[in-house]
Parts: C-alpha cells; sequence; structure tokens
C-alpha cells in the first residue's frame, strides 16, 4: 500500500477517535445537538489535554493537535450544517415510501462536506502524526486499535477473564 494511503488511513482513523473522544464527552453533556459553542471549546481543550497526558506530547506537538481538533470541528459543523441530521433521516421516511431524490440531496450535501473539508483535516492529521516520535505514534497505534477507551475495560482476554482497571 502506498504511504499517502497509509496516512490517510491512519489519520482518518486516529482523527475518528478524537472525534469519538468529543462525542464521548459530549455525550454525557446531553449530545451534541445540545453544546454551545463554549462548551465545544471546553470538550476540546479536555480532550486534547487527556490526549497530550497519554501521548506524552510536547507543546508544539500539543498546538498540532489542536489544530487537528480545531479541524475535526469544523468538518463537524459542516456536516451537521442544514439541520440536525436525526431529524433529516426521519424526514426520509415519514412518507409511504422512502424519499430516494432527498435522500440522494442529503448525501450528496454530505459528501461535499467532506470533501471540502477533507484535504485540510488529512493535513493537520499529517502534520501531527508527523511531529510524533515514534514511541508516541506506537502508543497512538495502540489507543487506536482499542478504540480509543480508557484502558481495556469490558475487553475479554484469550480465556474469557475481563482486564484492566475496574
Amino acid at each position: 500500500m502506498k504511504t499517502w494511503i497509509k496516512r490517510s488511513l491512519i489519520g482518518v482513523f486516529s482523527a475518528a477517535v478524537l472525534f469519538g473522544g468529543f462525542a464521548a464527552y459530549a455525550h454525557r453533556q446531553s449530545g451534541w445537538h445540545a453544546m454551545s459553542t463554549g462548551d465545544l471549546a471546553q470538550a476540546k481543550t479536555r480532550v486534547v489535554d487527556m490526549a497530550a497526558n497519554r501521548l506524552d506530547l510536547d507543546a508544539a506537538q500539543k498546538a498540532k493537535l489542536g489544530v487537528l481538533a480545531d479541524q475535526l470541528l469544523a468538518q463537524r459543523q459542516a456536516l451537521v450544517a442544514g439541520g440536525d441530521p436525526r431529524a433529516q433521516v426521519q424526514a426520509l421516511v415519514a412518507g409511504n415510501s422512502f424519499d430516494r431524490a432527498a435522500a440522494q440531496a442529503l448525501l450528496d450535501g454530505k459528501t461535499q462536506a467532506v470533501q471540502a473539508g477533507g484535504p485540510a483535516l488529512i493535513a493537520a492529521f499529517g502534520d501531527f502524526y508527523d511531529s510524533l516520535q515514534p514511541e508516541q505514534q506506537t502508543k497512538l497505534r495502540e489507543l487506536m486499535q482499542r478504540g480509543g477507551r480508557h484502558g481495556e475495560r469490558g475487553e475479554r482476554g484469550e480465556k474469557g477473564e475481563r482486564h484492566g482497571r475496574g
């Protein structure tokens, strides 16, 4: 596989892990839709600080992670622009038949948002990832493999026993 494809995939998955951290925090705060801009900024700061501590980031790396988080939030804003996504999907099935034209228009709009913000997001992740030391990159890959969960709580080993911090 080509290097840029690997980096792009790692970038997307790592962004998903970071975005998952935002989502987990936001979910505890009554969901993304209920969060103000200030709440999102506070959540971003907490997630960036947590990631910085887990990966032992220096100030420059933490700044690059902050830029990545900002790009993720911008991408999120672009994806949810135009109303509540849940309501939009519910509108597709509100009638007697599935509204294929509206579904295609919704898909096209979301695809355009991803395509428009994708290059900046990939560049931000690439800058962050490339700034990491090899041991930090390894730790990030391990966190991604675990799905960004705190510890290994709930995962079962080969013999079915529980590991991790309880």
